[in-house]
């Protein structure tokens, strides 16, 4: 049931592949930055802002591609992906 707000299949992936290489030019800035200042409390700070950057964008290109699917999927897959995605916040969690 596709209408004409829907976003076709391209943009929707080229939205995700841009913003994976968005957050692949701030990792190696960061790394570039780490090496320029050379100490380790500032790579630590470097560290903790990426710490931060990373799941935000993680949940970001997981919700387009979620919202692009969910007319395509039956409601209980989603549901399991998104408990997939929560698990890994939890696994992760210090």
């Amino acid at each position: 049931m596709r209408g004409w707000y829907r976003v076709s299949e391209f943009k929707v992936l080229a939205s995700m592949v841009l913003l994976r290489f968005l957050s692949a030019s701030v990792e190696v800035t960061a790394a570039l930055l780490m090496l320029r200042w050379r100490t380790v409390a500032q790579a630590l700070r470097i560290n903790a802002a990426l710490g931060l950057f990373g799941p935000i964008l993680f949940i970001t290109v997981s919700a387009i591609g979620l919202v692009h699917l969910a007319d395509q999927m039956p409601w209980y897959r989603l549901l399991v992906i998104l408990a997939g995605v929560l698990l890994v916040f939890i696994g992760t969690r210090g």
